[in-house]
């Protein structure tokens, strides 16, 4: 498959599995975080969760898999699409922070801090996973370890 096309559906992938977390953290600290209202005021949009929440998922899903595939051989993490979209993912997550973390406050911010990280990470890899699944690309399809190769 198509090196962008892959990206892409390892980011509908990705961002589907964050954003049922997402919706968990929201649901189990009872809307105190706001996650896509925030997204919503950033566009400058307040009170609009739906389009909040849409904007949230096309960024994962079609804004950032094109970049991951642009500077995917840059990243740290390996021959692992996999590790490597965990790599991607952590600079998305401070901006992530920098955007949300402003309507959080008292004990909810460390919860909220340590939740989107893995959230974030659990999206990278995600993605990545599925990149490298769609393209064939990593170490389980190029002789990495413990994988037999023909020769």
């Amino acid at each position: 498959m198509n090196r962008w096309l892959s990206a892409v559906a390892g980011g509908v992938a990705g961002i589907s599995v964050m954003s049922v977390l997402l919706v968990l953290l929201d649901t189990e600290t009872r809307s105190a975080v706001g996650i896509f209202d925030a997204v919503a005021r950033f566009v400058g949009m307040p009170g609009d969760t739906a389009l909040g929440f849409v904007l949230f998922f096309l960024a994962g899903a079609l804004l950032w898999p094109p970049v991951f595939v642009a500077v995917e051989d840059y990243l740290p993490g390996g021959p692992d699409p996999g590790w490597r979209g965990i790599a991607f993912s952590i600079p998305l997550w401070v901006a992530f922070l920098a955007i949300n973390l402003t309507s959080v406050t008292g004990a909810i911010v460390i919860l909220f801090t340590l939740y989107t990280f893995a959230a974030h990470a659990i999206y990278g890899f995600t993605m990545g996973a599925v990149y490298a699944r769609l393209t064939r690309s990593g170490p389980a399809y190029e002789g990495g370890p413990g994988v037999a190769t023909s020769r």
